[in-house]
């Protein structure tokens, strides 16, 4: 659901006598909310790597490398979105788990509060967009730290992102194209169209069109790399608020140029019942795709893989909506080919989480269930507005 539809349903909710308070170990009134800090078999697959190296970005590192990995090994940055964090996206978008699953190695930055008080990357930002500059260069450590510790194939190198993460994500596919086989962007913005936090809200909000050349040019600039250029997969949904979808298309236009293709999509199909595109070169590689995930929000949408497997869980801005996009993406990055132990897997399954509960069901629980108990603390009043903003406070939606 969007944040919008959320609040509309929390308003037409009763109003009780009493009203839900905020503790500080993130309870509400004794519910707890969902805990995002664990990998998908209950443990924490993340582990923070320091001194890895120049950090002008002040980012923090996380990595996962699987017991075994498939050869040549293979290496996937994901940056996760605003108010999140690297543990809370690998839980939700269920990285670690394909990783694990696949054989391949994974790093995730982590943004900090003194860089940005939302946990955004700054997409927008000229000293941390730049090659060999802030934030870019700290994401560059981190991938040469991988290489080096772990004898990354650098051939195998690919990067995702939501978001913000997804803006960064386009940032480090133009300053850095050397460095990456294949980049996805989810919801995310196209490199060079701001360099200050206005021009980043005009580009979220309205997304204003520019010429393919345009748009090409800004990623020609940012490096002296003249190709070939690498692989782009594109995922947004239709009813995006908060990044306008049509950021989509001016990515789709920036990368078909670079990779002088044509407008015109090569094939128009059909995935999960969602429309795909998709652009190739002239021995059937596909180099560009495009997914529209209709009627969905801003999110990073999930669902059952093609091997009927689920990677993620539900949360703040990860979307059930039929289609696993970790997925699709690993397997747009020629990753999904290689299966760890496929017998004893099966032998030995992981054990289930619980999906994390639906916030707008949550609060209304509670309320049902302080309706029930009109005894306790008679004389408080109930602010509906109040207990909306802590509630989505609580559930980092918002600051």
């Amino acid at each position: 659901m969007s944040l919008a539809r959320n609040v509309d349903l929390l308003r037409r909710l009763p109003r009780p006598d009493q009203r839900l308070d905020q503790r500080p170990d993130q309870r509400l009134d004794g519910l707890r909310l969902p805990d995002f800090g664990a990998g998908a078999d209950g443990s924490n697959s993340l582990q923070e790597v320091t001194g890895f190296g120049d950090n002008p970005g002040a980012l923090r590192m996380f990595a996962f490398v699987p017991a075994q990995l498939q050869k040549p090994r293979a290496l996937v940055v994901v940056l996760h979105g605003c108010g999140q964090t690297a543990a809370a996206y690998d839980l939700g978008a269920g990285w670690s788990t394909l990783a694990r699953h696949y054989g391949f190695a994974l790093v995730m930055p982590e943004q900090q509060r003194i860089n940005n008080g939302n946990t955004c990357f700054n997409w927008f930002n000229p000293e941390d967009t730049a090659r060999d500059s802030g934030e870019a260069r700290s994401i560059r450590e981190m991938i040469a730290h991988m290489v080096q510790t772990h004898r990354i194939d650098p051939r195998r190198i690919y990067i995702s992102g939501l978001s913000a993460g997804g803006g960064m994500t386009s940032v480090m596919l133009a300053t850095y194209p050397e460095v990456f086989a294949a980049g996805a962007v989810i919801a995310g913005l196209p490199y060079g169209i701001a360099s200050n936090l206005r021009e980043a809200l005009d580009g979220m909000f309205h997304s204003p069109a520019r010429p393919e050349r345009e748009l090409g040019d800004f990623v020609r600039r940012a490096s002296n790399h003249r190709g070939p250029w690498p692989k782009m997969s594109v995922w947004h949904g239709s009813a995006d608020r908060t990044v306008n979808p049509g950021n989509a298309n001016e990515i789709v236009k920036q990368w078909l140029d670079l990779h002088d293709l044509p407008m015109t999509p090569m094939a128009e199909t059909n995935v999960d019942g969602y429309p795909r595109q998709a652009w190739w070169n002239k021995d059937g590689e596909t180099l560009v795709e495009s997914y529209a995930i209709t009627g969905m929000a801003h999110g990073t949408p999930l669902g059952l893989a093609d091997n009927e497997q689920r990677y993620g869980v539900e949360g703040a801005f990860l979307i059930e909506a039929g289609i696993s996009s970790s997925y699709h993406i690993a397997k747009f990055f020629g990753l999904t080919g290689w299966i760890h132990d496929a017998s004893k897997a099966e032998a030995r399954p992981v054990p289930a989480r619980s999906p994390a509960p639906h916030l707008a069901r949550t609060i209304r629980a509670k309320v049902a269930e302080d309706k029930a108990e009109p005894t306790r603390d008679q004389g408080r009043g109930f602010d509906l507005g109040q207990v909306i903003t802590r509630a989505l406070t609580a559930a980092g939606l918002m600051k």
